[in-house]
């Protein structure tokens, strides 16, 4: 058992911050980005969530309701359905109470957090295909072995954990126009939208949601919580198929608006936090900047704008990623497929172009033997590093006099 909270407000909310006091959770700065507030033309300030112990803000609803167990439950142990973000948080507190921990993940869940979760010392079981059974496989463990669980977002507790979100950003910044926030189950703009709306209400809190997955937007708009066709989308941390009730019930309230970002606009960000100010962030973490990036023309300027950079946890194989198709959205690498005729001489020409071009060869790959290549020819793969777009039309200016056959690869 455990003292639930029978009304969650802004009270609730503080006193879930005393509790993360004692702990080993982090007060995350805010800071002000000078790159992103002149391409947006606000004053944005980014709060490092991305930096909070596991890598994510979900810790500190995991630690807040785990707190509030009694000796009984803590001794019978906890556990959590996850994938990612959620069971780290949730393997991390149990630790810190020594506590036994069970997280069941999905059999597809990544590597990388598998092995993350079972660091802090969770006994991992992989079981189901998706989140949805893994939560299923939860209940039943937790029937047979007295455990509590610890849900992801549709609880009071965890949702007052996540509101302290939105006291340290207040804390902070006196002067506050907007607070972007990334939308999943719901429970962190939960807490950050009580937490902001019972201190200053004229402030605007907007969540963002993939496109691929708008599940609170459309609860919203129908005015009663629905499943969502399930669609796909690189921000698995926001990939909910339904939110949370008690979530719902508080955005339907205190939220004035949900937008949608796709992961276009999510790969760009990820990449410019990289490259501009050093921040690595999980494709959900980056979401409610991206959104304020891709629409930067319609955002009225001048405001002091928050953006919730919900968590870090990347995956190193999809980081590699979001660097290559970062240089690519920013013209910085082009990927070219030329037809020259198999003679000796034919390369080095086409080499020669972009030496005068000084553009920078990163690969090549020849084909000779694919069926679109006719015989007699040879198809050549290029990867060409630049400085930016300006550099790549000199070289496709030069390769037009040449008269040679090339196609952009996108």
């Amino acid at each position: 058992m455990r003292k639930k909270i029978s009304r969650i407000d802004v009270s609730s909310i503080r006193e879930a911050q005393g509790v993360l006091a004692k702990s080993a959770i982090r007060k995350i700065d805010l800071i002000r980005s000078n790159t992103f507030s002149n391409m947006c033309g606000n004053n944005i300030f980014l709060k490092l969530e991305c930096y909070q112990k596991t890598g994510s803000f979900k810790v500190r609803g995991a630690v807040t309701m785990i707190d509030r167990l009694d000796a009984d439950s803590k001794k019978a142990g906890v556990i959590a359905a996850s994938a990612g973000n959620h069971a780290q948080g949730v393997a991390y507190a149990s630790a810190m109470n020594k506590m036994s921990c069970t997280i069941i993940m999905p059999k597809n869940a990544s590597p990388a957090k598998i092995a993350a979760t079972r660091s802090y010392g969770a006994d991992v079981i992989l079981e189901g295909n998706n989140y949805e059974e893994s939560s299923v496989y939860a209940k039943e463990i937790a029937t047979k072995e007295g455990r509590t669980i610890v849900p992801a977002f549709d609880d009071p507790d965890v949702i007052a954990g996540q509101g302290t979100v939105g006291l340290e950003i207040l804390q902070d910044l006196k002067h506050i126009d907007e607070i972007y926030v990334p939308v999943g189950g719901g429970g962190l703009i939960a807490g950050v939208s009580l937490a902001i709306k019972s201190i200053n209400p004229k402030i605007s809190i907007i969540g963002v949601e993939s496109t691929a997955f708008p599940s609170m937007k459309k609860a919203i708009k129908k005015g009663k919580i629905s499943k969502v066709q399930e669609g796909y989308t690189i921000a698995d941390g926001i990939s909910v198929k339904s939110p949370g009730k008690l979530p719902y019930e508080i955005i339907r309230d205190k939220v004035d608006d949900i937008v949608l970002v796709d992961d276009l606009s999510i790969v760009k960000t990820m990449f410019l936090l990289l490259e501009r100010s050093k921040i690595v962030t999980e494709p959900a973490g980056a979401a409610s900047l991206a959104y304020l990036i891709s629409n930067k023309k319609s955002i009225p300027k001048n405001k002091n704008i928050v953006s919730i950079l919900s968590g870090g946890n990347v995956d190193m194989y999809l980081l590699g990623q979001v660097v290559a198709k970062g240089l690519m959205q920013t013209g910085r690498l082009i990927k070219l497929f030329i037809e020259l005729k198999d003679k000796p001489g034919a390369l080095r020409n086409i080499v020669n172009d972009i030496a005068q071009a000084n553009v920078n060869i990163v690969e090549v790959v020849h084909d000779r033997l694919s069926s679109n290549i006719p015989a007699g020819t040879a198809g050549v793969y290029l990867s060409l590093e630049l400085e930016n777009k300006e550099q790549s039309n000199v070289l496709i200016e030069l390769f037009s006099k040449q008269k040679i056959k090339y196609k952009i690869i996108k």
